[in-house]
């Protein structure tokens, strides 16, 4: 019996099909094991990390008894045949060899173990996608508290409907689409600490449909969280036109984030990725050389809102002149994500969406001074109105600036769509309907009464530079003139009624005895 053998012995063998529903629910369900016990933002970690490596457990034992059955005689070759996988999974580190061994003492640090070995065996794809993320931390509890927790994690994730191979499943979206339903179901309730790795999907399907992203397309997003956004613009791709002709790019600066971001992008099958780990403003990695930002096609981002300390302190020495057109204010980094991405859009097909604070449209000083010059540099294209509550940890309206390096005119679209949403208890959503409106405007590119305007650079000039989105679009409402005499007439009759209602009530009064 050889080690792989040994490392799925226990793995199920039955295949069955399995719908998305059932995976959706069946993960959200394992998040039982630690509610109460560890904070979402803490324990989501580790169930998309256990999601993570079910999926390459359950891929590699597929493609395994495949093998079996095709050279059942010549294990030599089964071996040699499993080399070639997507990823290597070598026998000690395989969900099976975890579970059989659950009621073991020790379950947090094999699972680390099993996690570093996975990171090794495939060092290019994974190198410390892994290091932030520890099963045998003390967040868990002491050692009796923790090994019971991961013995339920490792029990929840062995339940049929998360039979995650292929040949039960389908399609791979099918495991990215879980990974997803886990990412919008942990930012829901995260609050505040949502905004740094979540952007609500019908916000970022608005901007991947404003970049309109074609094949062979290099798209990034500096500030990329999970990277929902920039697999949006890639999917956008692969359904218009069936390729896969396109290269994702992004920077997260917070660990745990670039981690999930990495085994996003695997699991939706997006291999043809570059995601680095480091401050975009301080320290940009995605590099043509070490003086030379790289250029991209799309550029789309949701930043930190007003970020306080983005790096103001080197920015006006910056080498690849980022901030030639004004360093932002100490406290307010919105114009430094902004300035960055438009030196990185190309020449020719460059274009960029990025969401804002409404400040950023109207603040004076240094951002009306970095406002006025991109607006004089013929870069900023559309300006739209969101509702309020859309993001997650935030009940802020916020605003999409597009930005193109070639334009057709030198005028600005205005949108308000500030109105258009289905209102939630705790977030606003867009509908597709409010979607489609304003891409619509956008792409016709006139004005609409109440919604759109397309101002000229005379007109803008005129404000001052000013953005706010009022000074374009009246939304005013006229209230409908009241009729007085019609007005009087009820009123009458109100007090005709009320005359009525007092000697009925005088008569219930005396027949109960009260006089």
């Amino acid at each position: 019996m050889t080690m792989n053998d040994i490392a799925i012995r226990n793995a199920p063998m039955n295949i069955t099909s399995v719908n998305q529903d059932d995976i959706n629910a069946a993960v959200w369900a394992a998040c039982d094991t630690f509610r109460g016990t560890v904070d979402p933002s803490i324990y989501k970690d580790y169930v998309l990390t256990m999601l993570f490596l079910k999926y390459v457990s359950d891929v590699w034992q597929d493609h395994y008894d495949a093998y079996k059955k095709q050279y059942g005689d010549h294990p030599e070759l089964i071996e040699e045949m499993l080399k070639n996988e997507r990823f290597v999974l070598p026998a000690s580190a395989s969900f099976y060899a975890l579970h059989t061994l659950r009621h073991s003492p020790g379950n947090g640090e094999r699972i680390d173990k099993a996690l570093h070995a996975i990171e090794e065996a495939n060092i290019t794809k994974l190198r410390d996608v892994f290091q932030d993320i520890s099963f045998n931390s003390n967040k868990l509890g002491d050692e009796q508290q923790k090994n019971d927790i991961l013995r339920h994690l490792l029990e929840d994730f062995a339940k049929p409907e998360l039979d995650l191979r292929p040949s039960s499943v389908g399609q791979l979206d099918v495991i990215g689409n879980a990974y997803e339903f886990l990412i919008k179901n942990f930012a829901s309730t995260s609050g505040k600490k949502a905004g740094e790795f979540y952007t609500p999907p019908e916000v970022s399907a608005l901007m991947a449909r404003l970049m309109a992203p074609q094949e062979g397309d290099e798209i990034c997003d500096p500030t990329c969280g999970s990277g929902s956004l920039l697999m949006k613009c890639g999917r956008l791709i692969r359904e218009s036109t069936g390729s896969r002709k396109y290269a994702l790019y992004g920077q997260e600066a917070i660990g745990s984030t670039w981690a999930l971001a990495k085994m996003n992008m695997f699991l939706h099958g997006e291999d043809n990725h570059r995601i680095e780990w480091g401050d975009t403003i301080r320290n940009p990695k995605l590099l043509d050389s070490a003086a030379s930002l790289k250029h991209f096609d799309i550029v789309v981002a949701n930043p930190p809102f007003s970020l306080e300390k983005w790096g103001f302190e080197g920015a006006d020495a910056d080498k690849f002149s980022r901030f030639r057109r004004g360093v932002p204010p100490r406290t307010k980094g919105d114009y430094a994500f902004i300035l960055h991405m438009i030196e990185t859009m190309k020449p020719g097909s460059g274009r960029m969406a990025v969401v804002v604070p409404h400040g950023v449209l109207f603040r004076g000083a240094a951002e009306g001074r970095i406002r006025q010059k991109l607006i004089e540099d013929n870069l900023l294209d559309v300006v739209i109105g969101l509702p309020e509550k859309l993001f997650y940890g935030t009940g802020i309206p916020a605003a999409v600036l597009v930005f193109r390096k070639k334009k057709a005119d030198d005028k600005v679209l205005f949108i308000d769509a500030s109105r258009d949403f289905e209102a939630g208890k705790n977030q606003n959503l867009l509908r597709e309907t409010d979607l489609q409106r304003i891409l619509t405007t956008a792409a016709t590119r006139q004005s609409v009464d109440k919604y759109a305007y397309l101002a000229t650079f005379a007109e803008i000039a005129e404000n001052d530079f000013n953005l706010n989105i009022p000074r374009y679009v009246d939304t005013f409402e006229e209230e409908a003139e009241i009729d007085l005499m019609a007005v009087r007439k009820e009123r009458e009759q109100l007090k005709a009624e009320l005359v009525s209602l007092e000697s009925q009530m005088a008569v219930y009064l005396q027949e109960l005895g009260y006089e």
